[in-house]
Formats: C-alpha cells, structure tokens, sequence
C-alpha cells in the first residue's frame, strides 16, 4: 500500500487524509472561504500525527475539479508546491468521481448515481455513474450545464448526491426517477485516497509541473456575462 497524502478544497469542504503503511489519518471542515488558512495546518498535522516527512509520500493526491474556482486552484498549487521539492509524483482526482464514491457509502444497494456539484450563475457540474460490481463507473463524461438540461441516460432508480440536489426543482427532465437525495454530500480526501491508490497501482503518475485543475466551464472564473 502507498503512502498517500490527498487534498480537497474543491466545495465549501476543507479535507486532509493520509495514507500510511498501517493507518489512515483524517482531517475534515466545513469552513466556506477558509480554505488557505486551513489546509497547510491540516497537512502538517497530519504528517507529524504519522510521524512522516512530505519526502516519505509515494504520492500526492488532490481534488482536480470541478468545483469552486479558487478551491480548486488552492488544493492545486498546493500539491504542487508539496510535491516539487521532492518531485513527489501527483495525480489529479475528479471531485464528482468522489461525491458518487461518498454517496455509494450512504447507500450500498445504489445502481445508479448522479453526481452534481452547485456551479454558481445557475448552472451544475453533473455526472452519471453506473455501480458495476461495487464501483461507480461514469456513463459520459463530466459536464455542466443548466439544472434544465440535466437528463438521466437510463430508466431507472437514481439516488442524487451533492449540492446540486439543492436544484432539484428545475430538473424536469429527470421526473420520477430520484428515489434518494443528499445534499450534504461532499468530496473527502478520505474517499480520494481509494481513487488515489487505484491510478498509483495503474501507474498514472503525474510529474509536479504535469498538475492542471478541471473547470469544465470555458474562463472558468469569468462571471457568465462575460464568457
């Protein structure tokens, strides 16, 4: 097993989790906006709880997007500058492949997820996933859109998880095909670190420099009028 560090700050959510030889360690807040001042003290803690140096890690994981803007810029440069001293191999992990992970752990019988994130100016980063053999699997690839344009690619039961469940309402494409929803869903680093183990064992590495954010939307951080 890897020694993994992975990083979230990609929601109102601020998380820390490392992967050791023989523990799991966990840092989690829901500190909208505090972000900065959060994650560094969380990293360290964590280190000196294990008892391990950043030149110990196999790996840094972190929260590539989508999601906030600055969030996801943060969890970014961070790994970044974690990694450059030591050229700690880094990977990029989908916080929507997270969310549809967390909520799987909320609800085992699942077959079907749709993993949605509030993108702010009306719209959603969304998701489809299919649970194949107790794996969340993505039906297309991540888009976003407005909540009207959301559709399910299969008639079947979905349970629904993050916040954009909060734009419920405005999906009528979906109909009566929700039977569960959770806004509280949040992407963990503690979820990452399975997806972080997974992409270490397939050898999908990336160099420091190699790290880049998902924003999905075009300018991602331009208001919508000026996009």
């Amino acid at each position: 097993m890897a020694q993994i560090l992975a990083l979230d700050t990609s929601t109102d959510a601020c998380s820390v989790a490392l992967q050791t030889r023989d523990q799991t360690l966990v840092r989690f807040e829901v500190a909208p906006r505090k972000h900065t001042k959060l994650l560094l003290p969380m990293v360290d803690s964590l280190l000196t709880e294990a008892g391990l140096r950043v030149a110990d890690l196999d790996m840094i994981a972190f929260g590539r997007g989508p999601g906030s803007f600055a969030g996801i810029r943060i969890a970014t440069g961070a790994a970044q500058g974690l990694a450059l001293a030591f050229e700690t191999p880094l990977v990029g992990i989908s916080t929507l492949e997270m969310i549809a992970w967390r909520a799987l752990e909320d609800s085992p019988e699942a077959e079907y997820i749709l993993a949605a994130l509030d993108a702010r100016m009306d719209e959603l980063y969304w998701c489809c996933y299919q649970v194949e053999s107790g794996v969340p699997v993505a039906l297309h690839e991540e888009r976003v859109s407005a909540p009207a344009e959301v559709s399910l690619p299969r008639e079947a039961q979905w349970i629904i998880a993050g916040s954009g469940v909060n734009y419920l309402p405005s999906m009528p494409k979906i109909g009566l095909q929700v039977v569960g929803s959770d806004a509280a869903v949040y992407p963990e680093a503690r979820v990452m670190l399975r997806l972080a183990q997974r992409e270490f064992n397939a050898g999908n590495l990336l160099k420091p420099e190699e790290a880049q954010p998902v924003y999905l939307r075009e300018g991602g951080w331009k208001k919508k009028d000026e996009q």
